[in-house]
């Protein structure tokens, strides 16, 4: 049958049955066909050879491994660290013996933002968001009892100190015996995103910028089997971009530091090998699938046309993903067990290399131990029990999948031009443009919700006036803020003031004279100076950032 005669027939049946909607559209208001088919395929121009491959080939539509998890399954992580760092030490054990295979080190907001645990900005937000880090101190009892090279690896979401955390997982090291060989470490430490999304930043964007470098530069040199750079669209997805806003603005931002490293002279086969993206994973499943194909697509293109890399593993994106928060809710929150789960599953079709899910009651607070759980047995039950990884890339060649992966590529493509006419993506967010690009999607994304349009069940329809089922959220001690402070101030009695000067000083002079400052900075965490006290002397030649008005 001819597919107009097929439109007739369909056209019958919407008459006869009726229709749910006059459009249906994904998430990033793409607007979607009834139904695919060859002939879609064959008007996009869309070329099997040339667009897909096969899995491990490139352009790495498929995957970036031939055999992808009929080899070995994604890293499983749960993103964990709160309170002092017994109480962090304490989950990770947990975790660790119910079969987490990594771990991803939650700091608390002061430590992110390079302010010690007794600064007046601190009061209330010690020990709430994250573990609390002050110095080397810290990261011995976290790590206490735990060798750096059990886990596959060690993620942490370091992005303006990424570079301070570096030298803090190398002495650590140091002091459990053990060679940087053994261990590998992933840090984020990707802070153009933070003037875009989270906020989480200290320095200026041109300073930040070439400080993360910093970390990539001393890696590639010395330590290449680190991941010193992982470029993140999911906390600009979280803050409400649309899933082509998440393409474009993680790609451009990647550019921006590639660009800076070969401004250092680094070789581009040198280090984007080491090199990894984040990417977040809401509710429109096969919109997501799409997402992460088209973007394994673009990266090694870019990789390959645009910085003439020669080794495949350049052109290879390891991604990482994690489930999102904005999709989860407070109302009937067992709900959200299954919005992860969906969300996991559109990860693992999709082709991720590491995936960390929320736990059921993370939209309410720190996961319990027991939610915390169940958030990883949901991996393990996917992995084991659903034969989802049995083939590599098993929805391949589907005409809706392939149309979809065409169209968010295309549309990615066109968003990062605007950028590139901008002055890339530093004066992009420095002028707001994405800002005001993500308050608007997420503008449009709450009115749906107000209006009905866009159900999530629980909250906007099939809502329970009194809910019957209650959660028990986890609490921060109160008192770990005072045992924090505390510890602080006898760790400053008791270490050697005169070294600590001494490595502070060197920084010193390495950052006025424009060197890389990862050297120096192990000299600091060695001599348990405290982040506080780094950042402070990196604040006085770079100074501290204020972010002005974005208006949509």
């Amino acid at each position: 049958m001819k597919r107009e005669e097929w439109k007739k027939i369909l056209d019958l049946d919407y008459k006869t049955r009726g229709r749910r909607k006059s459009v249906f559209s994904t998430q990033s208001k793409i607007e979607l066909d009834d139904a695919y088919d060859q002939d879609q395929l064959q008007q996009i121009g869309f070329d099997p050879k040339k667009d897909l491959g096969l899995p491990g080939e490139f352009p790495y539509t498929r995957g970036i491994y031939p055999s992808m998890y009929r080899s070995d399954f994604w890293i499983m992580g749960q993103y964990s660290g709160f309170g002092n760092p017994e109480a962090t030490n304490e989950r990770f054990k947990y975790l660790l013996s119910k079969g987490q295979t990594a771990l991803a080190l939650a700091l608390d907001l002061p430590t992110q933002l390079g302010i010690e645990s007794d600064h007046e900005l601190a009061d209330g937000e010690v020990g709430k968001a994250g573990v609390t880090i002050n110095s080397l101190k810290d990261m011995e009892e976290i790590f206490e009892g735990i060798p750096l090279h059990q886990p596959r690896q060690i993620f942490t979401t370091a992005n303006a100190i990424g570079p301070i955390m570096l030298a803090l997982f190398l002495v650590l090291g140091e002091k459990q015996g053990l060679d940087p060989k053994q261990y590998r470490i992933v840090l984020q430490n990707d802070v153009l995103k933070e003037f875009v999304a989270r906020g989480a930043y200290i320095f200026p964007p041109t300073p930040s910028l070439r400080f993360s470098i910093d970390a990539v530069e001393y890696c590639t040199r010395f330590h290449p089997h680190f991941k010193p750079i992982v470029v993140c669209g999911s906390h600009m997805r979280q803050a409400g971009a649309t899933a082509v806003q998440e393409i474009a603005f993680t790609l451009a931002n990647a550019q921006a530091y590639i660009d800076e490293a070969i401004h250092r002279g680094l070789d581009i086969d040198d280090f984007a090998p080491s090199m990894e993206c984040q990417l977040s994973v809401p509710m429109d499943l096969f919109e997501e699938i799409a997402k992460y194909r088209a973007f394994r697509r673009m990266w090694a293109r870019m990789l390959k046309e645009r910085y003439h890399a020669k080794k495949p593993e350049s052109m290879k994106c390891f991604i990482r993903v994690y489930t999102t928060g904005y999709t989860m809710t407070a109302q009937q929150p067992l709900n959200n067990i299954v919005r992860v789960t969906i969300e996991c599953l559109a990860a693992i079709l999709g082709g991720a290399q590491s995936l960390s899910a929320n736990a059921m009651d993370e939209v309410l607070s720190i996961p319990t131990q027991e939610a915390a759980h169940v958030a990883l047995m949901t991996q393990h039950i996917l992995a084991n029990e659903t034969g989802i990884a049995n083939v590599v890339d098993p929805l391949g060649g589907s005409y809706y999948i392939e149309s979809l992966t065409n169209e968010l590529e295309r549309r990615a493509l066109n968003l990062m031009e605007e950028i590139h006419q901008k002055g890339g993506a530093q004066k992009a967010i420095e002028g707001g443009f994405y800002q005001t690009l993500i308050r608007k999607a997420a503008g449009e994304y709450q009115q749906e919700i107000e209006k009905g349009e866009r159900i999530i069940v629980g909250l906007n329809r099939f809502r329970e006036e009194k809910e019957k089922v209650k959660i028990e959220c986890f609490k921060v001690d109160e008192a770990v803020q005072e045992r924090i402070v505390q510890k602080l101030h006898h760790l400053k009695l008791e270490r050697n003031h005169q070294e600590v000067e001494r490595c502070l000083h060197q920084l010193d002079q390495e950052v006025r004279l424009g060197k890389n400052s990862v050297s120096a900075l192990i000299d600091c965490v060695r001599a348990y100076a405290t982040i506080g006290e780094i950042c402070q002397v990196l604040a006085k030649h770079w100074g501290f950032y204020q972010e002005g008005a974005t208006w949509v």
